[in-house]
């Protein structure tokens, strides 16, 4: 891989973005995507350069290929979440050659904000890094918010039940925080999907968002089949709101 390839100027383009994948050719074809839709793009070909550079050159987003020598995708996604990088909420568009639903779901578990299948259409990565960057919503300031025994603090990402403090992965806490901000009102699965995914059922089922919702209440209520927080509206999704 060539010098130039590397290092964009720093005046070129808006927010950094890395692409990571040991396929030089594929990592050329992001890369002038991406240039044109205005990114400057950073690029590594493996798990361990990838970290060195999140720790150094601060990417506003990764573009991150599962299939990495030295360090895969996951444990370098794994590495980021657990706070080994400094940056926790850096968001991660996950790439895999593999459609098998398990590496999804372990990426999402992880944290990974969006997942894309190779092939994959250059210009439709574009549109998936653009939407990433708006992820998080403008609603969503330091603020706390309180919904009967829950509390969620959004500048400390940290939620506590009855004062004793829960432990979330990133996107269990991105929903629960979402809900927190509009407690009782009901939102479908397809809404949620949008509002904190960012994404659709076209590549996220609406499973996704059962399965997290069922992961809070096992986390948050003390009886998760009587929840008092967390309450389905049946036909429609599901609302915040205080039983207690």
């Amino acid at each position: 891989m060539s010098q130039t390839a590397r290092e964009r100027p720093a005046d070129v383009g808006g927010p950094t973005v890395l692409v990571v994948d040991d396929d030089e050719a594929i990592r050329t074809v992001v890369r002038w995507q991406l240039d044109y839709a205005g990114y400057r793009v950073l690029e590594a070909e493996d798990g361990a350069a990838a970290l060195r550079r999140i720790r150094d050159d601060h990417p506003a987003l990764v573009v991150l290929d599962l299939s990495l020598p030295r360090l895969g995708g996951l444990d370098v996604l794994r590495e980021v979440r657990g706070g080994g990088t400094g940056r926790t909420d850096l968001p991660i568009i996950v790439l895999s050659g593999r459609s098998g639903e398990t590496d999804r779901i372990v990426g999402l578990d992880l944290g990974a904000d969006d997942y894309l299948i190779k092939p994959f259409s250059p210009g439709e990565l574009a549109a998936r890094v653009r939407s990433v960057l708006r992820r998080v919503s403008p609603e969503l300031t330091g603020e706390a918010h309180v919904v009967g025994p829950l509390h969620v603090d959004v500048a400390s990402r940290r939620v506590t039940v009855d004062g004793v403090e829960v432990e979330l992965t990133p996107k269990e806490f991105d929903l629960i925080a979402f809900l927190a901000v509009h407690p009782r009102q009901v939102f479908t699965r397809a809404q949620l999907l949008e509002k904190v995914w960012h994404s659709s059922s076209e590549w996220l089922g609406e499973a996704t968002v059962t399965e997290h919702v069922h992961r809070l209440r096992l986390k948050l209520e003390a009886d998760p089949s009587h929840p008092r927080l967390l309450r389905t509206v049946r036909g429609i999704g599901y609302q915040l709101m205080d039983e207690s």
